[in-house]
């Protein structure tokens, strides 16, 4: 009896819980996990940071679930020399050197996650002499030219546009910066299995446009040597 009374009590609690939430999110199961993250962010992004880990741990409890700590980034090493590795020792993998190479990459599959993916390169990933907080629409639009990607047609509308999505903030006139929400989309969801495909299937593309630009002018020769 006593069991079953504790038993209800933690139903009625838990059904309280639910309640006090209120939560109407507009989801289906064509959404992918960053997208549902996402919605859920813009729920409780007001609220104060109390408030958000009490209603995390409420949503976590309810479903039977865990919450581990996000991994910390590891420190930047200086770069090994040879013969200063020990034995066992892994070599990481190489850094991406240039935009165009960090957004082959990450592979963005819009205009949206390209302009994310150049402010998070501006933020974190180029060079210490090159790094801005903030992008600007003439830094996208040589960042397109740098990563030899299709024009934009207006780079500012690209940006407001990848702040509406929520992956940048508006800093100065002009200027956005890149927010969490954009650097997990950019660090943690790219490149999309998706867009890995798209890529191989492009640089296959490329290869085969290569080959025929180059024996078209063999099969010219050949057919003017014909009698």
């Amino acid at each position: 009896m006593v069991a079953a009374s504790a038993e209800c009590g933690a139903d009625a609690v838990q059904q309280g819980r639910n309640q006090s939430l209120n939560i109407h999110l507009p989801m289906s199961t064509e959404d992918n996990d960053f997208d549902v993250a996402k919605k859920v962010a813009d729920l409780i992004k007001a609220v104060g940071k109390e408030r958000q880990q009490k209603i995390l741990r409420w949503v976590a409890e309810n479903f039977e679930v865990s919450i581990a700590a996000a991994p910390v980034a590891p420190a930047l090493n200086p770069p090994a020399t040879p013969g200063s590795q020990g034995p066992g020792q892994i070599t990481p993998p190489p850094r991406a050197t240039n935009i165009k190479s960090f957004v082959d990459l990450k592979s963005p599959r819009s205009d949206n996650q390209f302009a994310t993916v150049v402010a998070y390169y501006y933020a974190f990933e180029a060079p210490p002499d090159e790094r801005r907080d903030t992008i600007t629409a003439e830094m996208l639009r040589d960042a397109t030219r740098l990563a030899q990607r299709k024009r934009l047609g207006t780079p500012s509308v690209t940006l407001a546009h990848a702040k509406s999505r929520g992956y940048l903030d508006a800093a100065d006139r002009g200027q956005y910066r890149i927010n969490s929400v954009g650097e997990n989309l950019v660090a943690m969801a790219l490149p999309s299995s998706g867009a890995v495909a798209e890529a191989k299937r492009n640089t296959a593309a490329r290869r085969r446009s290569g080959k025929n630009k180059a024996s078209s002018p063999k099969r010219a020769a050949a057919k003017k040597k014909r009698p």
